[in-house]
């Protein structure tokens, strides 16, 4: 599974969307910075598994991570 065809399948993915903004609801007593870093560490999990697992090559992920550094940072291809 690739991540554009998770982006095909919008009702699970605005479902999951969801479910993250409940849950990070109840984050609330903890700081940005320190949501931040947790999230890092449970994202870079998430991005290992799905490695080891086959659901996406290195080359996808690089691009994900590049399209949310662009994204985060908000820059576009060309100044990048």
């Amino acid at each position: 599974m690739s991540f554009s065809d998770v982006s095909r399948d919008e009702r699970a993915l605005e479902a999951c969307l969801d479910a993250i903004g409940d849950f990070l609801s109840g984050l609330e007593c903890y700081t940005p910075p320190v949501l931040a870093v947790a999230l890092r560490v449970h994202l870079e999990a998430l991005l290992q598994a799905l490695l080891e697992n086959s659901w996406c090559t290195r080359e996808e992920l690089r691009e994900f991570i590049r399209e949310l550094e662009r994204e985060a940072l908000q820059y576009d291809d060309a100044s990048g």
